[in-house]
């Protein structure tokens, strides 16, 4: 009998990069970022305070290792090594993890900083939706936080929550945002107090006759909701940006802007480097005090 093919539906797409109009680092300061996060886990290098390389790859069962294959990633066919680079600060919840980091620094204050750069200074609320939970940050012109909320009781209006359902309804999770707006008419919301509840809910509704589409509106909706019900606990200021994962999913975003009668700022780059991005930004500042007072 041949064998079924396994389908890992929550499978996002991993990827690396490297700066097409950087081709020599030499004499270059060199800072890196490396945000370990429940779900994924990016590491990000900087020349000069501009992005060089970066990676962002599923997180695995062990955080040092997470991040040592994400820099070995990141730098891979560059010629560097990790001890090239100057300093390297470490975040995410695994920021303690990161066994070549020479400093570590909360998520939150990197995502403001790296928000800060992905959007520009006019960004003030940033919404930062992750693997297992979500946060509302205000920043002032500089990135640095001024006040900030978190949600992370339950992976509901969450990614990890977001790729449940993915393998559950046999879709890509980078199609749902898509297939999501494929409906007649926006259904009302899933449970989004427990994604255990939503993910009951969902299967009870596919069993009436729900398309998986009209499922995926419902769902989509409830996150919205949940998210917009923490926006709207730390108060929204202008401009408004969204980063992790689910900030490209449009099922989401879109739902958010309709609700909160917003427009969410168009990224420059990949929303899930945020916080990597701030971390070797504030890597930079502490090298450059170092060297000043030098």
């Amino acid at each position: 009998m041949a064998e079924i093919e396994k389908v890992d539906y929550w499978r996002w797409t991993e990827s690396n990069w490297r700066n097409p109009e950087i081709a020599d680092v030499t004499g270059c300061l060199l800072t890196a970022g490396v945000d370990i996060g429940s779900t994924s886990t990016q590491a990000v290098v900087l020349a000069d305070g501009v992005p060089f390389v970066y990676s962002n790859m599923r997180t695995g069962n062990n955080s040092p290792d997470s991040a040592i294959n994400a820099m070995n990633w990141a730098l891979k066919d560059t010629g560097l090594k990790t001890e090239d680079i100057e300093y390297t600060i470490g975040t995410g919840y695994g920021r303690v993890n990161v066994p070549f980091s020479n400093k570590n620094v909360t998520e939150i204050t990197c995502h403001a900083r790296g928000a800060n750069y992905i959007y520009g200074p006019t960004i003030r609320t940033i919404l930062d939706m992750g693997g297992q939970d979500c946060k509302a940050i205000h920043c002032d012109e500089k990135g640095a936080v001024t006040s900030f909320m978190m949600n992370d009781k339950c992976a509901a209006g969450t990614g990890r929550g977001m790729e449940v359902i993915a393998n559950l309804l046999a879709v890509r999770v980078e199609d749902i945002g898509e297939l999501s707006f494929k409906v007649d008419e926006e259904p009302d919301p899933v449970s989004s107090t427990c994604v255990i509840f939503a993910k009951s809910e969902a299967t009870k509704l596919m069993r009436e006759g729900w398309t998986k589409e009209k499922v995926l509106a419902a769902y989509c909706h409830a996150m919205a909701l949940r998210v917009v019900r923490l926006l709207e606990r730390n108060g929204m200021e202008p401009d408004f940006a969204i980063t992790g994962g689910i900030a490209k999913n449009m099922g989401v975003v879109k739902r958010i802007e309709r609700i909160m009668n917003v427009k969410a700022l168009e990224p420059t780059m990949d929303t899930q480097i945020a916080g990597a991005v701030g971390a070797a930004l504030i890597a930079k500042d502490l090298v450059e005090k170092k060297r000043a007072k030098a």
